[in-house]
């Protein structure tokens, strides 16, 4: 795992500017045949949870997944860890109302868009759909967060939202939060309950 984390952080340096050397060499080390691009660190969490719970080594199995830091990095990613670059097989979630900006990237990049698995809003928000709000709100409060929450329900901009886009906004709250709450949520899915995107994606690695 610590090889896999420095992978990672070679590839963000290659991604600002720097030398591709390392994450080249770390590659070859760790054997890495598909790279796993997500948005963001909840993602990853919630990516990681669900293959531990079904028994998966995602490194022994030469899976890399790589937080990109935002939508718009997908084209820069795509260009350094797929075709153009050290040839893996890409694959990732994307949100619809990021469709575009993967689109173009993976089409600048001259990597395939096929193997990118889209949520409608987010990947939070396909979790709490999953779950239903009534699970979430136990979840919050299992974990302590109730007295913010309460909080965070009597701001005058919550009132009139609809309660699944009030626990997706909560969890955008505080730093880390949605983090915790990525393992969290896929925690506490029963088998059927993985959203199709989620699912489809750790499938196809």
């Amino acid at each position: 795992m610590a090889d896999m984390w420095a992978f990672r952080d070679a590839v963000s340096s290659w991604a600002a500017g720097g030398s591709g050397e390392p994450a080249s060499e770390l590659a070859v080390r760790l054997r890495l045949r598909t790279a796993v691009l997500l948005e963001g660190p909840s993602d990853l969490a919630a990516v990681e949870e669900l293959a531990a719970r079904r028994g998966r080594d995602l490194t022994a199995e030469g899976v890399c997944v790589v937080p990109m830091g935002g939508a718009m990095s997908v084209g820069r990613y795509a260009g350094l860890l797929g075709p153009p670059g050290l040839g893996l097989r890409l694959r990732g979630l994307c949100d619809e109302g990021e469709q575009r900006f993967y689109d173009r990237g993976m089409a600048r990049a001259g990597a395939p868009r096929q193997g990118f698995y889209v949520c409608v809003a987010d990947l939070e928000d396909e979790l709490i759909r999953a779950l239903g709000t009534a699970r979430v709100e136990e979840i919050i409060r299992a974990e302590g967060d109730q007295r913010a929450w309460q909080t965070f329900l009597h701001q005058p901009a919550q009132q009139d939202r609809p309660r699944q886009q009030q626990l997706r906004r909560f969890l955008g709250t505080k730093k880390g939060r949605k983090i915790r709450y990525g393992r969290l949520l896929v925690e506490a899915l029963d088998p059927g309950q993985v959203p199709a995107p989620l699912d489809d994606l750790l499938t196809s690695v």
